[in-house]
């Protein structure tokens, strides 16, 4: 369970204003003192983040936010870190204190969660200060309202109980391969190894697709692309292969046609997001002006090297292929910019990192603001003409 990835997890957002009970929440469903609890005002001052095992349901990730309402420079700036928070969630719990009823408050939440698409739960915290007759009035006009005290565990149980039932109703992230290939297909997965590629070990987007194909009773085979020609003579019925982005042309070369092609990106582009809205936005390289202003974003924090994909190889490929210069800007980290304006087109990174959550949120900023964005996998794969043919097995299965 604690080698679950977080991009794996469901995302849960605790929210509310400052001193409403948020930290106090956290510690008690963890059942751990991880937030410190204080009645000072932005005790919180950054996302409190736990990964947790969440029985019977699986493995989820717990964030707990700074005060919607807090105030003054540092305070805005805490508000704005907790607004972002909302983009990634799949689920909110958004407290609203029993010594400070603001259902004012609540109502412009809505708004927002509305916005990107966030269930919640509204929870009245603190339920101990509330006389009877004022808990019936709340219900009468909020009858889905959960109260809670974090200090009675009889409450929290229930309250988990309740958490439980929403996430089960929450959509499962689609497979990566299960619902394109019959049970008892064989894959072969071509994992290139350079300077970039980790010692000891293989990169996320490789083992999710091993675990995908062992949770869908798909034969996967792991070569190096020097090895790959020989293990095509090995093998039979090769339904699918599957190649880091950065080898297409020299891959694709070696199987002659002869099998299905597609990348990890692309197949996580599928299962993160809009693939035809990316698959769109990688066309959009072949009219791009010169001194078009490029994001490369990158949702994980890495050192760079003179084989970086994002800040070497595929600007160089850009400028040799399109013959333009561009001006190109780089965000790694989990942040995402807000002036998407300022761009005329925007690359993204697999997106093995986030959850499919926030990435849709990301897709649809773009889309909003009519500005273009593709992954890795899917630019280098029109980069090298061979796009049409790495989406063959979306095409066969819609």
């Amino acid at each position: 369970m604690n080698k679950t990835p977080n991009s794996n997890r469901k995302h849960i957002g605790i929210f509310g204003k400052t001193n409403s009970g948020k930290s106090s929440l956290l510690n008690a469903i963890t059942e751990q003192n991880l937030a410190i609890v204080s009645d000072t005002r932005g005790t919180t001052t950054d996302s409190v983040v736990k990964a947790m095992e969440l029985l019977p349901y699986g493995p989820v990730l717990l964030i707990d936010t700074a005060g919607l309402d807090d105030s003054g420079t540092l305070g805005e700036m805490r508000v704005q870190k907790a607004l972002s928070e909302i983009k990634r969630c799949d689920l909110g719990l958004l407290l609203i204190s029993a010594d400070d009823l603001d259902f004012h408050f609540y109502r412009e939440q809505m708004k927002l969660f509305k916005k990107y698409n966030l269930s919640h739960l509204l929870i009245i915290s603190k339920e101990e200060l509330l006389s009877r007759e004022k808990k019936e009035e709340i219900k009468a006009s909020y009858p889905h309202a959960l109260f809670l005290s974090s200090h009675r565990w009889e409450s929290v149980i229930d309250l988990k109980g309740e958490l439980i039932k929403s996430l089960e109703k929450e959509e499962e992230d689609p497979s990566l391969l299960g619902d394109l290939l019959p049970y008892g297909s064989t894959v072969v997965m071509v994992v290139p190894i350079d300077s970039e590629a980790p010692k000891g070990r293989l990169i996320l987007p490789q083992v999710q697709l091993l675990r995908d194909c062992l949770d869908n009773g798909i034969k996967s085979y792991v070569v190096r692309d020097t090895e790959l020609e020989t293990a095509l003579e090995d093998l039979k019925n090769i339904a699918l292969v599957v190649t880091d982005s950065q080898a297409f042309r020299e891959v694709d070369a070696l199987i002659r046609g002869r099998f299905p092609l597609t990348g990890f990106s692309i197949l996580f582009a599928r299962q993160k997001g809009e693939l035809w809205s990316l698959v769109d936005g990688a066309k959009t390289v072949d009219s791009l002006p010169e001194g078009a202003n490029i994001l490369v974003a990158e949702t994980c924090t890495h050192n760079t090297s003179h084989e970086d994909i994002g800040r070497v190889k595929i600007p160089n490929l850009l400028r040799k292929k399109t013959g333009n210069n561009f001006n190109f800007h780089f965000k790694m980290g989990s942040s995402f910019p807000e002036n998407l304006q300022d761009y005329d087109l925007i690359i993204h990174c697999g997106a093995c990192m986030i959850n499919r959550k926030n990435m849709q949120n990301r897709i649809d900023e773009a889309m909003e603001k009519n500005i273009p964005i593709t992954n890795y996998g899917l630019l280098l794969a029109h980069l090298n003409g061979i796009l049409d043919r790495s989406l063959e097995i979306f095409k066969n299965n819609n």
